[in-house]
């Protein structure tokens, strides 16, 4: 029996409808990844292989589960070594580096709680992360000026007493690699009241904080068998064969896509280790590592079709997937012309493993969500809580969150029960996003609540607007957001980022606005458009359209 098996019922299904009806997660007690993955692993086939790294530098690196499990059991004696304890938080701020696995994998073990953060954080959100959560230790890489800024950061930090260095020596900070050599590679899981459990807490993640400040977002130790239908059903990865999720350790993508399902599943992780993206190089190691299954934002395929494939061998890629923003059909179709592939659209939350998703046995809809997740009991409300019939626009919930609270969805935000009441309200999880079904059960979205536009008596979906101008050869990016007008009110703005080649112009703006009227209806045509460099975004690449908002409402 496959590790996959051991935790479902059922993994193969020849339709969707068989998938949503029959399939379920087994949730045993005291589930502990470290333990009952990469240790189980490492004992029934340590040579099994785990991750292949690589930067561009020309290093690279390959892993077997043996060789993680000795790591791990060695950063775990660190760790304790060093005073963490069950229940303590330890931020790692460590790119995407393999350090990463061994420090999440030992404070698993230990039952302390890791808190991913993004190598762009600045002192003033290293303040505000250390303080929120309490954060008693960091584990940082030295690069990027990471350790300048956690440093500029400790005197606004009391409760933080270890820092600890991978990759180099500085004063004031705990050598990694030298702890590391000292820590003993034995460790046996603990019990009693030291054991982990199901219900505690496992990680915290920070939200994008799109239109607020970040939120903590915690998870228990269930979470990673969420990911299951993440990676089996909607990544379609393969026994033994690598998958790439262009994902910073610092969000809950990484989680998503190079941790947890993933490896559940018998795939091995590829773990690239980029400065900064670069289309090209994407594609060079998707032929040189020969990726079978790889998962990336909109925005990185939006880069890619611009490339010329012709030059790239990538004909061990079988399935692509992506997720983060909505999935703009001119994409879609341009990249199944290029590869033959159909790239499945996914929908979910850093406080939820998919939700939404084209998963196997759904028949891709260019544009659509897809269905739902059948391990939880999706619907689409209205304000007063009723279901909606198809075509009608609601919020997408999660009903029966408060009995049952399957696998993989948050416990809440931490320290903020105001928070954690408004979004699950009801007994239900709350995401806040508009989205309709139509009358083949497929998954329409429409928009964040804060941004759907209301304008001359219309709502209009920014995200439709924005489709209809990327299939425009002029724009690679855009955002569409609601923009105040002193005689309509609110009218539709267009910010947008120009291909290479094109030049802003009143007669451009003419066009891309007779554009949209004839690819949709012609009252959601943007009556601004502004072209800017390049978008305002969070650390993890989603357009900050709170943030357009706010500036327009400035100069109103």
């Amino acid at each position: 029996m496959s590790l996959v098996e051991k935790f479902t019922n059922r993994v193969d299904f020849d339709t969707y409808e068989d998938f949503h009806a029959n399939f379920k997660i087994n949730v045993p007690e005291n589930f502990n990844f470290a333990y009952d993955i990469i240790d189980e692993y490492a004992r029934i086939e340590p040579d099994r292989p785990a991750l292949v790294w690589c930067n561009d530098f020309g290093e690279e690196k390959f892993f077997t589960f043996a060789d993680f499990k000795r790591e791990s059991d060695k950063a775990a004696n660190m760790f304790k070594n060093l005073g963490i304890k069950k229940g303590d938080k330890v931020m790692l701020i460590l790119r995407r580096r393999y350090e990463i696995y061994f420090c999440i994998f030992a404070l698993a073990k230990l039952g302390a709680i890791f808190i991913p953060a993004t190598n762009m954080l600045m002192k003033k959100d290293i303040v505000y992360r250390n303080n929120a959560a309490g954060v008693k230790a960091i584990v940082a890489y030295d690069t990027n000026d990471i350790p300048m800024h956690v440093d500029s950061a400790r005197a606004d930090s009391p409760t933080v007493e270890k820092y600890i260095l991978v990759g180099a020596k500085k004063e004031g900070w705990i050598s990694y690699e030298e702890e590391m050599e000292k820590a003993s590679d034995m460790w046996e899981r603990p019990t009693g009241e030291l054991n982990t459990y199901n219900e505690d807490i496992m990680l915290i993640y920070f939200t994008s904080g799109t239109s607020s400040d970040p939120k903590m977002t915690a998870h228990n130790f269930t979470y990673p068998l969420g990911h299951i239908v993440t990676a089996k059903f909607w990544h379609r990865v393969q026994d033994r064969k690598l998958h790439l999720s262009l994902a910073e350790s610092g969000w809950a993508k990484f989680g998503w896509g190079k941790l947890y399902g993933q490896w559940i599943c018998g795939a091995v992780q590829f773990l690239y280790d980029m400065e900064k993206f670069d289309a090209l190089k994407v594609l060079e190691k998707i032929e040189k590592y020969k990726i079978t299954t790889f998962c990336a934002p909109p925005t990185v395929y939006r880069f890619l079709i611009h490339e010329d494939f012709n030059n790239y061998d990538l004909s061990s890629l079988k399935a692509v997937t992506t997720a983060g923003e909505a999935l703009n059909p001119e994409v879609y179709n341009k990249f199944r012309e290029l590869t033959g592939l159909e790239i499945k659209d996914g929908f979910g939350q850093t406080e939820t493993t998919i939700l939404v998703g084209n998963f196997i046995g759904v028949e891709t809809c260019p544009g659509s969500m897809g269905k739902p997740n059948p391990i939880y009991d999706i619907d689409i409300i209205d304000d007063d809580g009723n279901s909606c019939p198809d075509g009608v626009e609601g919020e997408l919930v999660i009903r029966n969150y408060s009995t049952k609270h399957p696998a993989g969805i948050t416990v809440g935000y931490y320290g903020d029960a105001v928070a954690t009441e408004k979004v699950t309200r009801f007994g239900m999880y709350h995401t806040g996003d508009v989205v309709y079904r139509d009358e083949y059960g497929y998954f329409w979205f429409v928009g964040r609540n804060d941004d759907v536009i209301k304008a001359s008596g219309y709502r209009i979906s920014p995200f439709e607007v924005e489709s209809a101008l990327i299939e425009h050869p002029a724009v690679v990016e855009c955002a569409v957001t609601g923009a105040p007008h002193k005689d309509r009110g609110l009218v539709v703005k267009a910010t947008v980022v120009l291909t290479k080649g094109f030049t802003p112009s009143d007669e451009l703006i003419k066009e891309l606005q007779n554009h949209v009227k004839r690819v949709t209806a012609p009252y959601k045509y943007p009556r601004i458009i502004e072209f800017v460099d390049e978008l305002p975004k969070t650390h993890s690449g989603k357009i900050k359209r709170a943030q357009i908002r706010r500036e327009d409402n400035a100069k109103a």
